[in-house]
């Protein structure tokens, strides 16, 4: 593929445009609590570790269950890299290659590493009154560390005056995150979450809401410590938002995708994009590629949507401008979607 060769050894010397989606770092790395170093506690450690690293993939708390996974799961580090002991955890690296092939090969749908960045509003109230969760507050480690451990990327704000203002209970509870827009656009993220957490009769409960586009979700979690309650909500939400993104077993179709207004930048992070997709490059005319990718309409628009690409009318592909390129392709199917930076 000389025309693939040549624009990815351009874009080597041109520095990449800032994603808005995150490339999560640390997503095969997978902590677990031990009690002993002794091997029966490890071998407890790694299958717990192997059943983190599957539900991150997934967002379904019985893949790892699957009757496919029986061996793998019985015998996790045949798919390590590495692993050691830290503290009071058992630290495993996962290959990511091992476990993305072994996991497909079962027929297990998967959610990659490029995942929307998630702003966090998170109140903690008790009798003492409200704190809003800023990024500099020891309690910041509590949610980064909920996160990591789902999978998820975050952002916490300042929590300066002007926020503390903004994210009263009333203005995180509401249907619509109106008084937390203007604060919220400095972050730049993909998606808001507005946590109340709130410690009665030695129990944290919370309600949360989370935006994500057009869609908003929304739900409840308990815990019996800020650390547990911090890891029930990015559970719920890495759940809620797993099926927007994993593409389900049967649902994908042969689909055309023509992306416009490119460069060389926006090239390698469409590329990185869509590499889960199993994306071929077909044509290259100007700013305007086109792609022929394995996913559905759906998951396809979600990862899109990543990179704030907007969707235009769709348009059909001129079968003589990809015969004319150096990349040997089929004829593209009627399913043709068109986007634009």
């Amino acid at each position: 593929m000389r025309l693939y060769s040549r624009l990815l050894a351009l874009c080597l010397f041109l520095p990449a445009l800032a994603a808005h989606a995150e490339f999560l770092p640390g997503l095969y790395r997978v902590g677990e609590p031990v009690s002993s170093q002794m091997p029966p506690e490890q071998a407890r450690a790694m299958q717990q570790a192997f059943d983190t690293l599957v539900l991150r993939l997934t967002g379904d708390v019985n893949a790892a269950s699957n009757p496919a996974l029986a061996e793998l799961r019985k015998d996790p580090q045949q798919l390590v890299s590495q692993y050691g002991f830290l503290d009071k955890s058992l630290q495993v690296d996962f290959d990511p290659q091992a476990v993305d092939s072994s996991l497909r090969q079962a027929g297990v749908a998967l959610w990659g590493p490029n995942r929307p960045s998630i702003l966090v509003w998170w109140l903690n109230q008790t009798v003492d009154g409200a704190t809003l969760v800023g990024d500099g507050q020891a309690s910041a480690q509590t949610l980064r560390n909920a996160a990591q451990h789902r999978g998820l990327p975050l952002l916490l704000p300042l929590a300066d005056l002007q926020e503390q203002l903004a994210a009263t209970p009333q203005a995180l509870a509401g249907p619509q995150p109106d008084g937390l827009l203007e604060v919220s656009q400095r972050y730049a993220a993909d998606a808001l979450l507005a946590v109340n957490a709130v410690e009665e009769n030695a129990q944290w409960r919370a309600s949360w809401s989370l935006w994500l586009g057009e869609t908003v979700e929304q739900g409840t979690a308990t815990g019996q410590d800020p650390a547990g309650l911090a890891d029930a909500v990015m559970l719920q939400i890495n759940q809620r938002l797993a099926p927007r993104f994993v593409l389900a077993a049967g649902s994908s179709q042969s689909l055309t995708l023509i992306v416009e207004g490119n460069d060389l930048a926006r090239f390698a992070e469409l590329e990185r994009l869509l590499e889960p997709l199993g994306a071929r490059l077909l044509a290259v005319q100007g700013g305007q590629l086109t792609y022929r990718v394995d996913a559905s309409a759906e998951q396809l628009r979600a990862q899109l949507a990543l990179l704030r690409l907007q969707e235009v009318s769709a348009q059909a592909v001129d079968p003589q401008a990809i015969a004319s390129t150096e990349v040997a392709a089929p004829q593209p199917t009627a399913d043709v979607l068109t986007f634009r930076w």
